[in-house]
């Protein structure tokens, strides 16, 4: 890839796009050590492990609340209104956190900040594929991951840091304050974002779309594609009342599992399912749990071994970042499911054998760098891929309600392992490893076998392979034929879209040659 060549329009507004991914990821990087650090505790007492579970997990029930309305709302009012408003309620959240008094306070703050993680969350993803070409649209949906990465990192090392102000409620509300202030900074800088041309043609807004289309730089055929969306553009409704609002969403959720796209939105759901049970939440939220259980026992630490963590998961997504268009997406999720397999395996092993001791012995230190690895191989596969295919094999009719319905089934498993793993890790060591090195195993056969690749198409062509596979399936050649000399233009009742040669065949269906699909 050379960034020399590419748009500097684009190139800006998919930078301040992932970024605000980074506010994930100083959630997820700070929480686990502020509740655990013993000026937490002397502000709102102790409890107990399902507590803690509890208190980690509430941004996730709400966050599953918006990431619902989080599609429709983003069909409606524009994908860079919603990571915006995201980002802003996310500030707000943090800041009653920062501001707590008792536990009731600080937990309310939680649920506020899910609601704008929520919002966030996956309408980035759309936004960011929707603005960029095919050649780099995997680089850039890795790009957000890096962010929250780098967000990680930044919320473990400066829990390390305040975690050394003695005696002050200061070591867990400045983290917290740090993350509201860069909260109501990203809702600022997204608003400069330009909006997605594919929303716009969706809104009939063609003119500006071309605009867009044409200073972000995107290639010719790319700019034909696009455009030909002009005869299936949605008109614009009327404002709609809320329980208006939610009714079309639920309209939208229904055609998302309608006949045409109910396999790939239940495939998309799955996916992300498989992320969260393959514990990696489990690991960043209670990385300072494990790492005491595996024989760290000083506070400051079990800190620093997380921020190291977090270090290495930000180092690894840069190489993952640059090369995710080479790797593929299928490639990515059956290597990296192999690996997490074996980790938590050995992990799982390791404690069952009796063979982890906190006082001496090598079995301590194969846990510590196996936890490290876990980390460093889901990093660099599961946590670009999976998100990248999902948002890439939705059509665009329903790619924002698919893109929700996804990331809430993620943020729905999420709050399962969240909440579960502080009891699981207190009734048995080698348990939740053997749970989570299972499921990864379960989900390495099932993409196996449906899973396809996606990497460096467009998304009308991954939409046009969809229908031809969908074709070939139902032998309904009569209506339908494969014209690869002619171009038409693409509407509703005549949809051409280019059809490449792909890797190989699966689910989400292929064409056998490059051509353009037409209704005859």
């Amino acid at each position: 890839m050379q960034f020399t060549k590419m748009p500097a329009l684009y190139v800006r507004a998919s930078i301040a796009t992932g970024a605000v991914m980074m506010l994930w990821g100083l959630d997820t990087g700070s929480i686990g050590p502020i509740t655990a650090m013993t000026t937490f505790t002397e502000s709102f007492g102790e409890f107990s492990a399902t507590v803690h579970g509890a208190i980690v997990s509430t941004l996730l029930i709400t966050g599953t609340i918006s990431a619902l309305l989080a599609g429709m709302l983003a069909d409606q009012l524009g994908r860079i209104a919603m990571i915006s408003t995201g980002a802003a309620v996310f500030g707000v959240g943090a800041a009653i956190e920062c501001g707590a008094v008792h536990l009731a306070m600080f937990i309310a703050g939680r649920a506020i900040k899910g609601l704008g993680t929520g919002l966030f969350v996956s309408t980035v993803a759309v936004q960011v594929c929707e603005i960029t070409p095919a050649n780099t649209r995997g680089f850039w949906v890795a790009f957000s991951q890096f962010m929250l990465t780098v967000g990680l990192a930044l919320g473990y090392f400066m829990c390390y840091g305040t975690g050394r102000i003695a005696g002050s409620s200061a070591s867990w509300r400045v983290p917290l304050a740090v993350e509201s202030i860069l909260g109501f900074g990203f809702a600022a800088t997204t608003l400069l974002v330009p909006p997605s041309p594919r929303w716009l043609m969706a809104k009939g807004r063609v003119e500006k779309a071309r605009l867009v289309v044409s200073q972000l730089g995107i290639s010719q055929e790319e700019q034909q594609e696009m455009l030909a969306q002009k005869g299936q553009v949605t008109v614009q409704s009327p404002k709609l009342s809320m329980l208006q609002n939610i009714q079309e969403t639920f309209k939208d959720f229904r055609k998302a599992f309608s006949g045409p796209y109910r396999s790939r939105t239940a495939f998309g759901c799955l996916l992300l399912i498989f992320q969260q049970t393959s514990g990696i939440d489990g690991v960043l939220y209670y990385a300072p749990l494990m790492f005491r259980q595996a024989g760290m026992a000083s506070e400051e630490a079990t800190f620093l071994a997380s921020g190291v963590s977090a270090l290495l998961i930000m180092v690894v997504t840069i190489p993952a970042t640059i090369f995710a268009d080479k790797w593929g997406r299928r490639t990515s999720t059956l290597v990296g499911g192999i690996g997490i397999t074996i980790v938590m395996f050995l992990i799982g092993s390791m404690y069952a054998a009796d063979l982890v001791h906190p006082d001496d012995g090598a079995g301590r230190w194969v846990v510590i760098i196996s936890i490290y690895m876990f980390a460093i191989v889901f990093n660099m596969t599961w946590a670009i891929c999976m998100k990248a295919f999902l948002v890439e094999s939705l059509p665009r009719e329903t790619r924002s309600s698919g893109a929700a319905l996804g990331q809430c089934s993620n943020w729905l498993a999420n709050f399962v392992v969240a909440l579960t793993t502080p009891p699981f890790l207190a009734a048995s060591s080698y348990g939740p490893y053997f749970f989570f090195g299972g499921c990864t195993l379960l989900s390495v056969i099932f993409c196996a076998i449906w899973m396809t690749e996606t990497k460096n198409q467009s998304l009308e062509a991954i939409e046009a392979a969809y229908l031809q596979r969908k074709l070939e399936k139902t032998g309904a050649k009569s209506q339908w034929s494969v014209n690869v000399n002619e171009q038409t233009t693409g509407t509703s009742e005549n949809c051409s879209v280019i059809t490449p040669h792909r890797e190989r065949e699966g689910w989400l269906g292929t064409a056998a040659a490059a051509g353009h699909v037409h209704r005859s």
